[in-house]
């Protein structure tokens, strides 16, 4: 009887068919998957085919529908992150490896059963369409989900792997177009997991599409492509939407004359060749400085119009809103090009950019003295790169959709980084600069105390812990806490306003939009730079 005993208590510890230890299982259209049961009591399922590898023939191809398998497949590792090089120091895979073979999501569930229908949330991540990963910490849905919400990230292709156009690549396609397969991979997504997401507690009816930087453009562009509408029922941007200057589409016979200048670099004379080129080797030609630039196209399918001419005729997806920026996305050394941010050498920059118009900027972001010359620069700076085009997005949205639109602004500057990393500095987005040790001569003044491009993620998604090299503090955490409690309760409501939180206007067809400025004490104020955006409203919508 003790050696039974015994042997009974064996099968427990070590999970010899014992039911406590028994993997978690969710059955998709495509067959059964085996997860992680983690610690919090959220389960994880990664590395999820969404549709067939797009290598060989079908490289540069629109996603097709993912096989079928038999038998119970692992979903407890993260796929191969897509081709790219390592453009940004800020970003850390948890992937394995990278490869063309990259299509996969990954979810996060807090649901014990398939049929409680949670709110679920989509998340693109950012990378300016050359680089990124949906294994990253930042991303990650596990917080999220002990809100009560189903977690998505996924993989698209990236660079000339997922925006490449060619004319020989719009004659064979039966939709008669080529690029965009980035975006297409995204609409895919977003098609399995409406069909698949009850599997895991999830509502399909209830999906938000979100994203930072290049992932909010691609909200933007998801938002006014008809091959998505209805596929989702609310948006969150951070950063950028798809609207000149920042990442707008072009023409597609501008990409194709792209195609076929760089088919000609590489000594390719049909798609057959440029298809049978290894991966490293087509992504090392691509990055030769002026072999191929990354554009979104219009290319009569997945876009029919300019994402600002969709929104301006109210012909986008008819969704709650919810977008913003930071409050320094990029410093001011950007707009003054290496020179001292004197008022006398602003003044010549703003005249070099500006010509005719140098006196009307300099009344809208003056520079009498060298504050405000740091504060207008970086204000210059960062609306010209991602700013005015999200507060487009957001202003042509209220006056023509009829749906609430929630704006704002976030704050909350990062901390100071660890002593163990020395003089190193925090960089754009969020990488890490090392001092070479080296004496700087005219050493600059210090940036403009603010919340950069990119540091809103963490804070946002609550992934505060994950980022280990900075001095996280209880105002930090309280930040976190609040704001991704207003995004966790847009993605269940289309609302972010709840219990215990500073009220946060809806912003419909008024003059002009309320701002909710996000940091450790929220508070909501009207945009007090509308005349800055007006100006250049003129200057890139003319264009």
């Amino acid at each position: 009887m003790i050696k039974h005993f015994l042997i009974a208590v064996a099968a427990l510890s070590f999970g010899w068919g014992a039911e406590a230890q028994k993997a978690p299982q969710a059955v998709v259209a495509q067959g059964t998957l085996e997860g992680l049961s983690l610690k919090s009591g959220i389960t994880t399922y990664r590395g999820i085919p969404f549709a067939l590898p797009p290598v060989g023939n079908l490289r540069w191809r629109e996603p097709q529908p993912p096989a079928k398998w038999t038998g119970v497949r692992k979903a407890t590792e993260f796929s191969a992150n897509p081709m790219q090089k390592n453009v940004f120091g800020d970003m850390m895979f948890r992937a394995p490896k990278m490869s063309e073979d990259c299509l996969y999501l990954n979810v996060w569930t807090p649901a014990k059963n398939a049929g409680e229908k949670l709110p679920v949330l989509v998340y693109f991540y950012g990378g300016g369409y050359v680089a990124g990963d949906g294994s990253e910490n930042r991303y990650d849905g596990e917080s999220l989900a002990t809100k009560g919400i189903v977690a998505v990230t996924l993989n698209y292709r990236l660079g000339i792997f997922g925006f490449f156009s060619h004319p020989e690549l719009t004659k064979e396609s039966p939709h008669h177009a080529s690029g965009n397969y980035g975006l297409l991979d995204q609409n895919a997504a977003l098609k399995w997991v409406r069909e698949n997401i009850k599997a895991f507690g999830g509502d399909p009816d209830k999906i938000t599409i979100a994203g930072e930087s290049a992932g909010s453009i691609s909200v933007c562009a998801q938002m006014a492509s008809p091959l998505s509408a209805g596929l989702f029922a609310g948006a969150i941007g951070q950063s950028g939407g798809m609207i000149n200057p920042t990442m707008n589409a072009i023409p597609m016979a501008d990409n194709e004359k792209q195609g076929k200048s760089f088919a000609g670099k590489v000594s390719a004379a049909s798609l057959v060749e440029l298809r049978a080129l290894p991966a490293d080797k087509l992504l090392d030609e691509a990055a030769k400085p002026g072999a191929y630039a990354t554009k979104a196209v219009v290319d009569g399918y997945f876009l029919t119009q300019l994402p600002s001419e969709v929104f301006a005729t109210g012909k986008q997806a008819k969704v709650p809103l919810l977008a913003g920026w930071t409050s320094a996305e990029i410093p001011y050394q950007s707009f003054m090009a290496g020179q001292y941010p004197s008022p006398e050498n602003y003044i010549k920059m703003v005249k070099q950019k500006y010509n005719d118009k140098a006196n009307e900027v300099l009344k809208l972001y003056p520079g009498n003295n060298e504050a405000e010359v740091i504060a207008s620069a970086t204000a210059l700076a960062s609306d010209n790169f991602i700013v005015y085009s999200t507060w487009k997005w957001l202003d042509l949205h209220r006056k023509t959709s009829g749906q609430p639109v929630y704006a704002y602004i976030f704050s909350q500057a990062r901390p100071p980084l660890k002593a163990e990393l020395g003089n190193a500095k925090a960089g754009l987005a969020g990488g890490i600069i090392k001092d070479d040790g080296k004496k700087q001569e005219n050493k600059m003044p210090e940036a403009l105390k603010g919340a950069s491009h990119a540091s809103d993620i963490e804070y946002l998604l609550g992934n505060l812990a994950t980022n280990t090299v900075y001095i996280w503090t209880p105002q930090d955490y309280t930040a976190s806490r609040k704001g991704e409690q207003y995004i966790a309760n847009f993605i269940k409501t289309g609302n972010p306003n709840g219990i215990r939180l500073p009220q946060w206007p809806v912003s419909r067809n008024e003059p002009e939009m309320t701002l909710m400025e996000l940091n450790d004490n929220p508070r909501a104020y009207k945009e007090p730079h509308r005349d800055r955006y007006l100006f250049l409203d003129k200057l890139y919508m003319q264009k």
